[in-house]
């Protein structure tokens, strides 16, 4: 694959979004934006679908190892635990996701605090009509190439609420500027890690992960979902220990990709050995890879920008524009 193809078959040139992602995250960090201050928090919901979702995720799970009880909605329903010390966190990149939009009205009904963040459209009407917390933030492309956009403004609006270190951010985004320099449209060689992954997956992929990654892996499997529109499975590689591994005692189309953390906990790495003896024991061939060091938040936030790249390449090796997402329309123009 060559840069021509990229550009003949990428009709919207997501990639050159992601090109610019590093400078992006930056931009968006330091920007000055009007600042969410709310007192005697312990409770934060997130509530987001698809990339807005995926937002929501990461954050998470930097937060789980916090002092503060994290919920993530996927749905129509607010958790029946919210309360005046609770801060939903909507989030809609299009500003029209109808579960979304469903549940910031639950949540105004609520005594929960409430910080909304779109593009625009429905959620930014909602919110001045209600006097709800608004930061618009612009869409770049689509709402999966949003994702650095969004992250960042939403770490830089929420500041004092969502304490994620200012160190650990400036480092990630010095980890996005390493990625960058060896899997973007620049570096279309075997030395590119997405590159390689994109060509090595020919059938369907099953991504174990251990649970400080999941963010990652679900980020993943949405991306070749709607890029490479290819079926995808993610497992949790310690629960899968207990049931999914049995699939592999049949010959399947299947094939395991190993997403491992830098510095995973003692029993995840002994797990990762045994199942890559299994593997090697049974002749199941599988593609590893490896989180960069630091903090979690950095780790997560390089390894999806290397793993979203992946599903691009995919997509343009298999001549499939990665852009349209014409299933997700005709269930949104039904809805």
């Amino acid at each position: 694959m060559n840069l021509e193809d990229l550009e003949k078959i990428d009709s919207k040139k997501m990639f050159q979004i992601y090109d610019k992602w590093p400078s992006i995250a930056k931009e968006s960090f330091q920007q000055k934006n009007e600042k969410l201050y709310v007192k005697d928090i312990d409770h934060i919901v997130f509530v987001g679908m698809g990339g807005s979702g995926s937002i929501g995720d990461v954050i998470s799970s930097v937060l789980s190892k916090k002092n503060i009880h994290v919920t993530n909605v996927k749905g129509y329903l607010l958790p029946k635990t919210v309360d005046s010390k609770t801060l939903v966190i909507a989030i809609s990149v299009s500003g029209d996701t109808n579960e979304t939009l469903t549940i910031l009205e639950s949540a105004k009904k609520s005594s929960a605090k409430i910080a909304a963040f779109a593009s625009g459209g429905l959620m930014e009407e909602y919110c001045k009509k209600n006097n709800v917390f608004f930061q618009k933030i612009p869409m770049i492309h689509s709402p999966r190439a949003s994702f650095t956009k969004f992250l960042y403004s939403i770490l830089n609006v929420l500041q004092e609420i969502i304490l994620i270190d200012d160190n650990d951010i400036k480092n990630s985004i010095k980890s996005l500027e390493k990625t960058r320099d060896s899997i973007s449209s620049n570096n279309l060689n075997q030395n590119n890690t997405s590159l390689r992954l994109a060509n090595w997956i020919k059938q369907i992929p099953l991504i174990y992960y251990p649970g400080g990654l999941q963010a990652a892996a679900i980020r993943f499997k949405n991306s070749l979902q709607e890029n490479s529109k290819i079926h995808v499975i993610t497992e949790d590689v310690i629960e899968a220990s207990h049931n999914g591994v049995v699939s592999w005692e049949r010959n399947s189309n299947v094939q395991p990709i190993l997403l491992r953390g830098y510095n995973d906990h003692l029993k995840t790495i002994e797990r990762w050995e045994i199942i890559k003896e299994y593997f090697s024991e049974k002749g199941i061939d599988h593609f590893e890879i490896n989180s960069g060091e630091g903090d979690i938040f950095s780790k997560i936030v390089s390894l999806i920008y290397l793993l979203d790249y992946a599903s691009i390449y995919h997509a343009v090796l298999h001549k499939v524009d990665p852009s349209p997402v014409n299933a997700i329309d005709f269930i949104k123009n039904k809805l």
